[in-house]
């Protein structure tokens, strides 16, 4: 039959309701737990966690910018200074941030960087700014951080899943993301760069029916209309791709990283 994704679809009942039943809408924080054995991905070639780690044991005001729950940066709760403070722009993450980082005395301010783009805090504040898949001005980094400070970021690139936006005819939302145009931008700023990095790998998901799940915490990476009613059709599509034929569906993943410093004069 013709579906609404113009898109010729003989997906089994069973499987458009295993499907279906992954559709929660967005949660609260980035929990990927419902996820454990039914995806993997190719890890990065840096390890982040020690990188941040490293940082924040050299550093005494640290801003974590786009912080989400407060999941990744409460891992690092026992080297965290007293001058800790987070930011996140959505806000039914507001409150679980809070309650994540507060007891750890971390600050959570609610700040979107698509609406706001002046970061809500005084020039030359912090030592250190950290950034892991979070929009961001270059200038208004540079404005935030001392003589000498340091920006880390971490980023999701703007051409990944390109497998996916194919088939549900979906532009990439940001496909300016990309490492060239980061380290441009924040040199621009002013900024030295000192690391960097990419990471080009895949996504492998055991069947569509955790695809679909991942995507209710992904929902940019589809269209505003995205649900398996509206594109059961593409869904169908990877299905045949990969797991009609006993394997993953696989999708392009990029990620990559910067360290840039403030000069001190």
């Amino acid at each position: 039959m013709e579906l609404t994704d113009g898109r010729s679809s003989q997906a089994p009942r069973d499987l458009l309701s295993a499907w279906r039943a992954e559709e929660t809408g967005q949660p609260q924080g980035w929990d990927f737990s419902r996820l454990a054995g039914r995806m993997t991905e190719t890890a990065e070639s840096w390890n982040l966690d020690k990188i941040w780690r490293d940082a924040i044991n050299l550093s005494r005001h640290v801003l974590d910018m786009g912080t989400g729950g407060g999941e990744f940066l409460r891992r690092f709760a026992s080297v965290l200074p007293s001058d800790t403070v987070a930011t996140e722009g959505w806000p039914p993450n507001v409150p679980v941030a809070t309650a994540a980082l507060e007891p750890y005395g971390v600050t959570v301010v609610q700040h979107d960087p698509d609406t706001d783009i002046y970061l809500p805090f005084l020039d030359g504040r912090f030592d250190l700014v950290l950034n892991r898949h979070e929009a961001f001005r270059a200038d208004e980094v540079a404005r935030v951080l001392s003589p000498g400070g340091v920006f880390l970021t971490q980023q999701v690139g703007g051409n990944e899943m390109a497998e996916l936006h194919a088939v549900t005819g979906h532009h990439a939302p940001h496909p300016e993301v990309t490492l060239k145009h980061c380290r441009d931008q924040l040199e621009a700023a002013g900024l030295e760069i000192l690391d960097e990095g990419e990471s080009r790998g895949w996504y492998a998901f055991d069947d569509v029916a955790a695809l679909v799940a991942y995507l209710q915490l992904v929902p940019w990476d589809v269209p505003d209309d995205f649900s398996v009613d509206r594109y059961p059709g593409s869904l169908w599509q990877l299905h045949q791709r990969g797991p009609a034929r006993g394997e993953p569906v696989r999708l392009s993943r990029v990620r990559f990283w910067v360290r840039a410093r403030k000069p001190l004069t």
